[in-house]
């Protein structure tokens, strides 16, 4: 499978996964930084460079206005999504001094979903996704690794954790009342399943080295 991996302007807490041939890369705004530190040249640098100037020496650019509904993180995930990509890697989409934006960004896995496409959002070692209607098995990665599952929406029905410290079985979760947080995953594998409604879920990753 082909990767978009997405670089933001948030802060960057390392590379989890190398892009490889066929995979797309686009920098949002100052995100460009973050690909300039890694060594990776993007595909497409986008947004509206109220973050940044517009470098002079790279011309693979897309100007967007400052005034739009989109955010940058948005654009590029839009335009992912239209070079017919399903699987994105969002990096530089939480911290930073703007929680409104991490915000956003969750709220943009949903909009993948939905579209046919998942997205990882990363986080200090911890990884972001999106369940509506559906089932994930993690692998533990981590002894005694954290993860939870929050209602995205007015409801979520039917969940069921099975393979962590406290299991749920045709449980439901509401955004009132954050139940789901910090639990954690015992076996070598964990399954998340919601069967009416959306979750966005989060599980820890190893310290990178």
């Amino acid at each position: 499978m082909k990767h978009c991996f997405i670089f933001a302007a948030g802060s960057f807490y390392g590379l989890r996964q190398t892009p490889a041939a066929g995979d797309f890369i686009i920098a949002a705004d100052a995100g460009y930084r973050t690909c300039l530190a890694c060594g990776i040249v993007p595909d497409l640098l986008l947004g509206d460079f109220d973050s940044m100037e517009q470098p002079a020496d790279f011309f693979k650019i897309h100007r967007s206005p400052v005034e739009k509904d989109d955010t940058d993180t948005m654009l590029a995930l839009k335009t992912g999504l239209e070079r017919g990509y399903t699987s994105f890697h969002i990096y530089g989409g939480t911290g930073g001094k703007r929680l409104d934006h991490t915000l956003a960004n969750l709220q943009s896995l949903l909009y993948l979903r939905r579209r046919g496409a998942r997205g990882y959002l990363y986080d200090d070692d911890f990884v972001w996704t999106v369940l509506e209607n559906e089932s994930l098995t993690i692998e533990k990665t981590v002894e005694w690794g954290l993860f939870s599952a929050f209602c995205l929406g007015d409801r979520a029905e039917g969940i069921d954790e099975i393979g962590f410290q406290y299991p749920l079985s045709n449980a439901v979760l509401t955004p009132e009342f954050p139940l789901g947080v910090s639990n954690h995953i015992l076996e070598s594998t964990a399954t998340i399943s919601v069967r009416k409604g959306v979750l966005a879920v989060g599980w820890e990753l190893p310290p990178l080295s």
